[in-house]
This record gives structure tokens, C-alpha cells and sequence, in this order.
């Protein structure tokens, strides 16, 4: 991969000795290892390689925000995004499955020594999470979710339906948002808590079942819809003394989004710099007319607008990432970048895509596989328009009309 804009100088106030060694560390192995296997396995939706994994918890990718007494780099959302948006350049998934250690560590069941444990392995990599919140008429609102636990003496028992839970199948435990069936709630309401199951590496929770959703990108790895039909699990003390939450655990979930909105925000970087990179090598081989398309300015203007909107989206993310590592980014921030930076990167691989002419609309190159990849980012953790509320909410207040949307 050749430089990109992310060596401007105008990033140097971000990008210390340090953090520049490590983002060239995630590209040098994105390069030689993870866009290999992405043109190699996306094509027919195959996993991605417990190899590619395995190193990548080496490079010390799975516990970069996991405190360094429990084995991990103790860095913060700087350092996470950043490797995170090197990742993409190569494959989303493989950008996406970190965080299945370093957002996770927290959710490790367990207590005292056995915990440690468990989060010493998730750190390497060998011991991952998954998360299962949304529900088939339950998306952007998890104060709605249906699925129940009923307390039986110290175990949980699971009943409910469940949808998007990727990597149910190759995670070591499923973090399972449900409404505490308790009777005497007013109106059925009782509060929330998320429930730890562990389970097999490659299987589903005894007693649950499921299939995968058919997508039509984020291939690396299978995204399903579950089925929870008695699953038990033990009532566990939080690393707060709090059991599983409080009963508040959809609020507990919606104030983790703004790490995850950044990292959406860092894949849909990665994403929208690769389509560029691959843009600028094609059009200067494409010969049409006697001459390199490069040549032409309808070429060059729109290489010219993709990079300028990648480097806005880049250095809105560095502030941000600063924000959230100071204890200052508020849900504004959070919500801006993950807005812009997701509808920046769909325009961006859609103009990638028609510089690349028909061999863009083939499987042939990696174009196609970036722009179905970059349309999610407009829609997982929290869709574009949920930003935009938050935002406007936040700058002007709720609606004053009760119900108004």
C-alpha cells in the first residue's frame, strides 16, 4: 500500500513516534496478509482464517484498550482506531473482529482469578466475545427488546428471539441483552441486564439455536438470527459489585456506542482510502483514447474530491478519538463522526467504482467488495439517521411536540 493522505503533516499533532510505528505495523500486515486473504475468501463468503486471527492477537490487536495488569496494551480509542482503519483498508471484518476483545473485556464472565484469566486470553486473542442486542422488531431501540431471563435461584434462564449476532458461532461466550421477566414490574416493564454465555468455540449455546443471515457483504464471518429456548447461564457479580447491571443494561449499552461509533467511523476510513488507492493505480493503466484516464480532468477532479473528504473524515476522527481518551467526547461528537465519516464512505467507494468503469461492477477487483462493505457502515451501530437525531437533539433540543421524529 503506498502513502495516503494520513502522512499529511497536518496529522503530526496526532501522531506521535509510537503511534506512527503501530498504524505501520496493522498496514504492513494488512498488506501482506489480511488483503490477501480478503480477494482470496470474500468472493465465496468463506471465514476468515483462525491463522489470520491467531496473528493478529500476536500483533497485540485484540487488547489494545485492555489494561496492561490483565495483559493488554492499556492504550486508548486513538491507537484502537487507528489500527482499526489500517485493517479496513484490507477487510472490513477483519477490522471489525477486534473489537471482539478490546470492547468486550468488560462483559468476560467470571470472577477473581478465573476472569483474569479468561481476559489474559482475550487480550492474545484466544478467548472472544459476541454480542447479541437486537431482535427481529428490535433495532435502534433496545429499550424494546423482548427476549426474557427469569431468575432461577443463582442461574439465568434465557427464552427469546434474537437477530445480527455476528460471530455467534466462533466467539468462546454471547453478551445477551434481555428484559428481566419479573411479574410484579408495572406493565411487564422490568429493566435490563445483559447475560454472559459461555459456550464451545464453534458451536451455539446449549439450548439455542439459529441460522445464518444471508447478507450481501461483511463476509469473513456469519452474522445469525437466534433462538433461545430455555439457555442458562450463572448470575454473575459485574466488575462494579452491581449483578449484571442494575437492571439498567440497554442504557449501559447505549453509552458504550461512542467507542463503537468511532471504530465505525475508522473502518469507514479504511474502506473509502483503499478505493482510492485502487483508483489511482487503475486510472493511470486504464489507456482510453490514447491516454491514461488519469489524464482526464473528470478523473482527476473526482480523485481529487476523495481524497479531500477522506482526510476531513480522518482528521475529524483523530480530534474525536482525543475527545473520547480525555473523558471529553460527548454523544455529539460521536454521532458527527460516525455520520460523516460513513456517508463519506459510500460516496467515495460509488465514485471508486465508476473510475473503475465495468471492471469496477465485476468481482474481478476489490472495488465491489469495498462498496457493499462501506453501505453497512450507514447502518450498523446506529444508522445515519439516528445520528442525525442525536445531533439535532442535541443542538436544539427534544421535539416540542410529544412524539415527533
Amino acid at each position: 500500500m503506498a502513502d495516503d493522505a494520513s502522512d499529511l503533516p497536518a496529522s503530526a499533532g496526532y501522531l506521535t513516534p509510537e503511534r506512527i510505528m503501530m498504524r505501520d505495523l496493522a498496514r504492513r500486515f494488512t498488506a501482506e496478509e489480511v488483503a490477501p486473504a480478503a480477494r482470496r475468501l470474500d468472493p465465496i463468503k468463506g471465514d476468515m482464517p483462525r491463522e489470520l486471527i491467531e496473528r493478529m492477537g500476536e500483533l497485540g490487536f485484540f487488547g489494545i484498550l485492555i489494561p496492561e495488569e490483565y495483559g493488554g496494551l492499556g492504550l486508548g480509542a486513538f491507537e484502537y482506531c487507528l489500527v482499526a482503519e489500517e485493517l479496513a483498508r484490507g477487510w472490513m471484518s477483519v477490522a471489525s473482529i477486534i473489537a471482539r476483545g478490546n470492547s468486550f473485556y468488560r462483559s468476560v464472565p467470571g470472577e477473581g482469578e478465573e476472569r483474569r484469566r479468561k481476559i489474559e486470553a482475550m487480550a492474545k486473542g484466544q478467548y472472544l466475545g459476541a454480542a447479541a442486542l437486537s431482535e427481529p422488531g428490535t433495532g435502534s431501540d433496545l429499550s424494546g427488546v423482548t427476549c426474557r431471563a427469569r431468575r432461577e435461584g443463582d442461574e439465568w434462564v434465557i427464552t427469546g428471539n434474537k437477530y445480527w449476532c455476528t460471530f455467534a458461532d466462533g466467539a468462546d461466550y454471547i453478551s445477551v441483552l434481555c428484559r428481566i421477566d419479573d411479574p410484579d414490574a408495572p406493565s411487564g416493564r422490568a429493566g435490563t441486564t445483559s447475560v454472559s454465555v459461555e459456550k464451545p468455540k464453534g458451536e451455539l449455546p446449549a439450548g439455542c439455536t439459529g441460522n445464518p443471515i444471508p447478507k450481501i457483504g461483511y463476509f469473513g464471518w456469519k452474522t445469525w438470527e437466534l433462538h433461545f429456548d430455555g439457555v442458562r447461564a450463572p448470575v454473575r457479580q459485574g466488575p462494579s459489585g452491581n449483578t449484571e447491571q442494575g437492571g439498567r443494561a440497554h442504557q449501559a449499552v447505549a453509552f458504550g456506542l461512542g467507542l463503537a461509533r468511532a471504530h465505525t467511523a475508522a473502518r469507514s476510513i479504511g474502506l473509502a482510502q483503499a478505493a482510492l488507492e485502487d483508483s489511482i493505480a487503475y486510472a493511470k493503466e486504464r489507456i482510453q483514447f490514447g491516454q491514461p484516464i488519469s489524464d482526464f480532468q473528470a478523473i482527476r477532479f473526482k480523485i481529487a474530491t476523495m481524497a479531500t473528504e477522506i482526510e476531513a473524515a480522518r482528521q475529524l476522527m483523530y480530534y474525536v478519538c482525543s475527545e473520547i481518551d480525555a473523558g471529553r467526547a460527548g454523544r455529539i461528537e460521536t454521532s458527527m463522526v460516525k455520520y460523516f465519516a460513513s456517508e463519506m464512505a459510500e460516496r467515495v467507494t460509488s465514485e471508486a467504482l465508476q473510475i473503475h468503469g465495468g471492471a469496477g461492477y465485476t468481482t474481478l477487483h476489490s472495488i465491489e467488495r469495498y462498496w457493499r462493505d462501506a453501505r453497512l457502515t450507514k447502518i450498523f451501530e446506529g444508522t445515519s439517521e439516528i445520528q442525525q437525531r442525536i445531533i439535532a437533539d442535541t443542538l436544539l433540543g427534544k421535539p416540542t411536540i410529544r412524539g415527533s421524529n
